[in-house]
Formats: C-alpha cells, sequence, structure tokens
C-alpha cells in the first residue's frame, strides 16, 4: 500500500515540475551506435553493434529500453530482442519482484557503459530493401514514460548488383595566380552642374554604401589582396557635350577621392576614367522599349551627327519622346561603374579548403576542389559537396562537369551524372564516363560501345569494364 502512495505521489509531483535531477537525465536525446555492421549470408540477416551511454544518464529511478525493428518498404516488420538498462533503484526493484527473466537483456546502469550488441535472424524477401531502426523509451517510476525516440540505423539493400563501376576523374591544372575581379554601378547624384559629394544627398548614403559593401568584402578576408580599383563617370547626353564632359570627369574625380579618403588607400590604386555621354545606355534603353517611334530614334542615336546635333535632333524630331527619356531614363545614365581587382592566395590544406568552400566558394579553383576531394573518402557529404560547388562555380568547364558525373556515379545519382555529362565534352574520360552511366542504365550494347571507345584511347580501367559488360549481356542472353 505504501508503494502505491509513493508512486501516485510521485506521479504527480513528476507531472507538475520535472525535478533537476530526471531532467539532466533526459538531456541526451539519445544513446550512441557504434561498429555498426548489418550484413546478409545465404539465409540469414546479422545485426552488430555496440551502445554507448556515453553522455547518456539513467536515473535511479529509471530504464532505458531499446528495441531494434528491421522494418520493410510494404509495412512489414519484425522486432529483435530488447535491451534494457535500468539504473540502481530500478534494477533492485525488478529483481525483488521477480521480474529479471521478463525483461530479456536487462542491465544496471554504470555510467558511461557500453554494451554489444549481436543477433541472427532467418533472412526473409521482404527485407531486400528495409531499414534497422532503434526504438527508445525511457521510463521512470510507476513506469511512466519520459521519452519515446525513434533512431535510424541503417538502410538495407539487398538488390543484385549489375555493374560495379570505377569511376575516372581529370586533375584540374593549377592557376598560376588567382587573380579575380568584381565590379558594380553606383547611382551617386549631385546637385546640378556639381561636382563636389554631398554624402546624404538625395539616395547617395545607400549608393555610397554600394561601393563600400563591395570593397569591404575583399577587404576584410587576410587571403586577399587589392590590386586595383577602377572607376568610369557617366554623364547623360542633355546639355552641352563640353559641360557633361566637364561634370563626368569632375565627379569621377571626386568619387575616387571620397573612396581613398574613406580607405586611406594609396593614390595610384584606384584608376580613373570617364564617359562625357552615355549614349550606349540611352541607345539599349530603347532598343528594348516599345517607345513610339523606336526606329526612327536609334537611327539618330546610330547617326555620325556630333553629339550635340543628336542631342538637338532628338529634342526637337521627338518632343514627347525626349520629354519622358529626359525624365524616365537619362538620371540612370549618370553612373559611377566600379570594378575591384584582386588576388587570392593559393589554399593546399584540405581541410583549410573544405571550410572556404562552405564559405567563400568563388574563392577556389578547380583545382583545390580536387585537391580537397583527394584526401577525402569517396561517396562522403564533403566529398560530394565538393564537386558539386565545383561545377557550380564552373558551370561551363568539362573537366568540372565531367568530375561531377563520376562523384554522382558513386553516389548513385544517375540523373546529375547524365546532366553533367551533357556539358563534359569528348574527351576520353567523358566517353568511359558515359559507359559507366549506360551500364548502371542496363543499356549494356551502348555502355560496351563506349567502353571499347575509351580502351582505344588508352584509358586503362576501360578493358575490365568491357568484359564486366560482356559477361552481364550473357547471363542476360541465358535467362531469355
Amino acid at each position: 500500500m505504501k508503494r502505491i502512495i509513493y508512486c501516485l505521489l510521485t506521479a504527480v509531483f513528476l507531472t507538475l515540475s520535472s525535478t533537476a535531477k530526471e531532467k539532466k537525465a533526459l538531456d541526451a536525446v539519445s544513446v550512441r551506435l557504434d561498429n555498426v555492421k548489418i550484413e546478409r549470408s545465404e539465409s540469414f540477416l546479422h545485426c552488430n553493434f555496440t551502445v554507448s551511454l556515453a553522455g547518456y544518464k539513467v536515473g535511479t529511478d529509471q530504464e532505458l529500453r531499446l528495441r531494434p525493428f528491421i522494418v520493410g518498404e510494404n509495412g512489414n516488420e519484425l522486432e529483435l530482442p530488447s535491451v534494457s538498462v535500468a539504473g540502481r533503484s530500478r534494477f533492485i526493484h525488478l529483481q525483488r519482484l521477480g521480474k529479471k527473466t521478463d525483461i530479456p537483456g536487462l542491465h544496471r546502469y554504470r555510467k558511461d557503459m557500453t554494451l554489444p550488441y549481436s543477433v541472427s535472424v532467418a533472412y526473409q524477401p521482404w527485407m531486400e530493401q528495409s531499414r534497422v531502426e532503434l526504438r527508445e523509451t525511457s521510463s521512470g517510476c510507476c513506469a511512466q514514460i519520459l521519452s519515446e525516440y525513434t533512431m535510424p540505423v541503417d538502410r538495407l539493400d539487398f538488390r543484385e548488383i549489375f555493374f560495379e563501376a570505377v569511376p575516372v576523374f581529370i586533375a584540374p591544372t593549377a592557376d598560376a595566380v588567382k587573380a579575380r575581379s568584381l565590379s558594380g554601378r553606383a547611382f551617386v547624384d549631385f546637385p546640378v552642374n556639381k561636382t563636389v559629394i554631398y554624402p546624404e544627398y538625395h539616395d547617395n548614403i545607400a549608393e555610397l554604401a554600394k561601393i563600400k559593401a563591395s570593397i569591404d568584402s575583399v577587404r576584410d578576408n587576410k587571403d586577399i589582396t587589392i590590386t586595383s580599383i577602377a572607376i568610369k563617370g557617366f554623364a547623360s547626353p542633355e546639355g552641352s557635350y563640353k559641360n557633361n564632359e566637364r561634370l563626368a570627369k569632375g565627379r569621377t574625380e571626386a568619387l575616387k577621392k571620397y573612396v581613398r579618403d574613406m580607405y586611406d588607400f594609396r593614390n595610384d590604386l584606384i584608376k580613373t576614367s570617364y564617359e562625357p555621354e552615355d549614349w550606349e545606355g540611352l541607345r539599349d534603353y530603347v532598343k528594348n522599349s516599345d517607345l513610339r517611334d523606336r526606329e526612327a530614334i536609334l537611327a539618330v542615336i546610330d547617326s555620325d551627327l556630333a553629339p550635340d546635333a543628336r542631342d538637338n535632333r532628338l529634342r526637337t524630331a521627338f518632343p514627347e519622346q525626349y520629354r519622358f527619356l529626359l525624365k524616365e531614363v537619362y538620371p540612370g545614365l549618370r553612373h559611377s561603374d566600379y570594378k575591384v581587382d584582386y588576388i587570392i592566395r593559393t589554399y593546399t590544406d584540405p581541410a583549410e579548403i573544405v571550410r572556404v568552400m562552405y564559405t567563400r566558394p568563388q574563392d577556389l579553383t578547380l583545382n583545390e576542389f580536387f585537391v580537397a576531394a583527394r584526401a577525402l573518402e569517396p561517396g562522403s557529404q564533403e566529398y560530394n559537396d565538393l564537386f558539386e560547388t565545383a561545377v557550380r562555380m564552373y558551370p561551363d568547364s568539362e573537366i568540372a562537369n565531367l568530375n561531377a558525373a563520376a562523384s554522382a556515379i558513386i553516389r548513385g545519382d544517375l540523373v546529375s551524372a547524365e546532366r553533367y555529362l551533357n556539358k563534359a565534352g569528348e574527351t576520353p574520360e567523358a566517353i568511359y564516363t558515359r559507359g559507366n552511366l549506360a551500364a548502371l542504365q542496363e543499356d549494356y550494347p551502348k555502355a560496351l560501345e563506349q567502353f571499347e571507345r575509351a580502351a582505344k584511347l588508352r584509358i586503362a580501367e576501360a578493358p575490365a569494364a568491357a568484359e564486366q559488360v560482356r559477361a552481364l549481356m550473357k547471363r542476360k542472353a541465358k535467362r531469355k
């Protein structure tokens, strides 16, 4: 009776406010499994792993029950022998009640304990494509459920493998100097006929911030050295060419001084040029517009007339369109284009290359991606990410596409492999890789033709691949 009252009181207390002790016991969401090895022999499935409770605490009144299951894709499942770990009080209680034999695999909890698990069960056809999972249940006093969690252990696929691909890669050439550049366009506004920058004038705060952000994106990187900054200023075509030339030149010099003073750059680092009137920008707008008399306006823009005469002709011959251009288009022709040239140091450490890949992949060369990949386990997440990121950074590179296709074949992603091979060119390695893809797609005649071509082009792996395909073709013919 006393025991029942105690359990009821404990259950109420746990419901209203979990004790700090039990909360600590549940901080670890799951146990850890090591040395997982699920194998099939002719008639049996062998499951082996080690349960580690390092960092997982089982309270004195608690019990942790681990129930492995094999779960098929069609809904079939088989429960394997379970393992239970009980805290001191719970373990003694179970023994006193004489229930020790009712809980198979019962163990008393010890800090950081490990438990080897090994079982063999009869193999059944539905297990061909299935998964192994571990269902964990943590309970407290009076069998109150404290937490439940299902841990994926392994995916099983015992289907017959018809072809074993051996992908090949191409090592990219290392760049002598890693020269890069970034560019942008800012619309710094000036009062009429002025060449002095007023940072708070109109939208200048935002436009100047664009230039600063571009420079900062490389200047703050310790691996980057800025080699030059180019600024080119443009004015719009209205007004006299001579005055527009003065404005374009003066405003460009003003922006140069602003940037140089903001960073204390040496004077020769920043190079400037200017275009007195941006007729090319005007032409691009008109060409892509639906302006009335568009072709006639383009004819004036493309004519041999002097700039002032061209502007006058547009103003007098097309007054309505000119007013629209003057209001809506000409302000955008007053802009400053800038370009930051820089060089990046070479990376040789694979771990560092992986870090850079996840933060600034644009700083890596194809060769650096490849250097890191060679140091990793084929098919691992980082390995796959390296080739996928490399082809994203260099989408038109035949080498990047070939290597990405080979990586995709390793992980069984034939759809991606085919997409990359479409841009991989006609190198011997690309021909051989297309043979791998065809063989995995079970198009054996095509695969054999590709492998025989690759063998003639001296791909070392091609003859063995061709023999493998011939053997598969014979087996397929016998089945018929």
